[in-house]
């Protein structure tokens, strides 16, 4: 397994843009700590957003998975461009002379999935952990750690996304094209929400129970937006009459319809990789 694992480390890092790639994604997310930094003012009111709840335990475990899930599109692109090489440089049918099977090479991509899933995931603890405890007007252990089950979906979410995103890479076998396919799956899936919620079934929620089975909406579920959930939006949301009855919570529900496609996308690449003649 560590061989697999190096091997594939070792394609990504001597590709440049891979490289380059993998470094911004991991630069972005450390930015998400100069949003303490933001201050500025609209006529008479003062927006400091560390003193409006944003990085306050346990919400900042919501608030920092939320946006930094955003940015998996980054690491996407590596994954694309990681199976698209294969067939560009021919060291699929290389690492297949060599005595890889078919099964050890999903395998290894695979496993690399779930590293730049994992390595993502430590890296939100660690920065939030940071943000926390220098803004934070709650610094209790029973609070800090009381809703790291984000932690758990974020992993989730990326490692379902970036299985889509590996499966494409072996389904198209161009990464512009496999990108241009995955941008077309969303606006695939916006349309059938459409449909579904606003005009078959309008009047009731059958449309969502629908819908949530879609993999990318299933992704989305994870993590609800958490902005309306600040304190300062909801009393502005009271005073205009609009009552916030959203669900911010993760479900198990979720988690397991995005573990299924998973599971899926990664045996139907071992399938397709299997009956291609390469």
């Amino acid at each position: 397994m560590n061989r697999l694992i190096s091997i594939e480390l070792q394609k990504i890092w001597k590709n440049k843009a891979s490289r380059v790639l993998t470094l911004t994604y991991f630069i972005l997310l450390s930015f998400i700590a100069l949003i303490a930094s933001i201050k500025f003012d609209i006529g008479p009111i003062h927006i400091d957003p560390s003193e409006m709840g944003i990085f306050n335990f346990p919400f900042i475990w919501h608030f920092n998975t939320y946006f930094a899930a955003w940015l998996k599109f980054f690491l996407a692109i590596v994954i694309v461009s990681m199976m698209a090489n294969e067939y560009s440089y021919g060291t699929l049918k290389q690492n297949l002379i060599d005595g890889l099977s078919k099964k050890e090479f999903i395998l290894s991509k695979f496993l690399t999935v779930v590293l730049f899933a994992l390595g993502s995931t430590v890296f939100v603890f660690i920065m939030t952990l940071i943000l926390g405890y220098s803004f934070s007007s709650y610094t209790e252990f029973g609070i800090v750690f009381s809703e790291l089950q984000y932690l758990l979906a974020f992993f989730v979410k990326l490692l379902g996304f970036f299985s889509f995103c590996l499966f494409l890479g072996i389904l198209v076998k161009r990464s512009a094209f496999a990108l241009g396919f995955l941008l077309v799956w969303i606006f695939i899936e916006s349309i059938i929400k459409g449909l579904l919620v606003f005009q078959i079934f309008p009047e009731s929620n059958i449309g969502y129970k629908i819908i949530q089975f879609l993999p990318l909406e299933a992704m989305s579920n994870l993590i609800v937006e958490p902005v309306s959930r600040l304190s300062l939006i909801k009393s502005i949301g009271t005073q205009m009459g609009v009552e916030n009855t959203k669900d911010y919570g993760v479900h198990f529900l979720s988690i397991l319809i995005v573990l299924v496609w998973t599971f899926l996308f990664i045996y139907f690449s071992y399938k397709l990789l299997k009956k291609r003649d390469l």
